[in-house]
């Protein structure tokens, strides 16, 4: 069975969040075993410095090399990285469980991913061009996996 990590920067607050995320997890259940890891978010200024920022990024940097499994497939999530329909995302999810048998997934902090895990990714995603809450894209990510894995398994979800 294929293996999904969502590694996440921060954490789902509220409940409405966690609920969605929660059913997701459930439905994802049919198709992977899916497993969402949370990391701790740097705290900064209000008003931070571009080097304060790079050194929260680096430090975030760090946990989510920490968390990654050695084989895994990393998929980043980032504004510059490439939108895909769910077609296409079902191909490469496929692909990447054959050949590395495990994928994780990273949402950055509010102020992104470090350029280190940027480099370090196999592929480099883009929900939208339209900016969401890290919150919110966790839920779209979730759907967006099962809607997938719906579709290489032939199932009625997708449409």
């Amino acid at each position: 069975m294929l293996r999904i990590k969502l590694i996440a920067v921060g954490s789902l607050k509220e409940p409405y969040w966690r609920a969605a995320l929660s059913e997701y997890e459930k439905r994802l259940a049919a198709y992977a075993k899916f497993e969402v890891i949370e990391l701790k978010e740097c705290r900064i200024s209000d008003a931070p410095s571009p080097a304060e920022i790079e050194n929260a990024l680096e430090k975030e940097a760090d946990a989510v090399f920490a968390a990654l499994p050695p084989r895994a497939f990393l998929a980043a999530l980032c504004v510059e990285g490439k939108q895909i329909s769910s077609e296409e995302l079902s191909a490469l999810l496929s692909r990447a469980g054959e050949t590395h048998g495990e994928i994780a997934f990273v949402i950055g902090s509010s102020f992104g991913l470090s350029p280190r895990v940027k480099r370090a990714a196999h592929f480099s995603l883009s929900l939208s061009a339209l900016t969401f809450p890290h919150q919110m894209a966790r839920v779209i990510l979730a759907e967006t996996l099962y809607r997938s894995l719906s579709i290489l398994s032939g199932g009625k979800y997708h449409k």
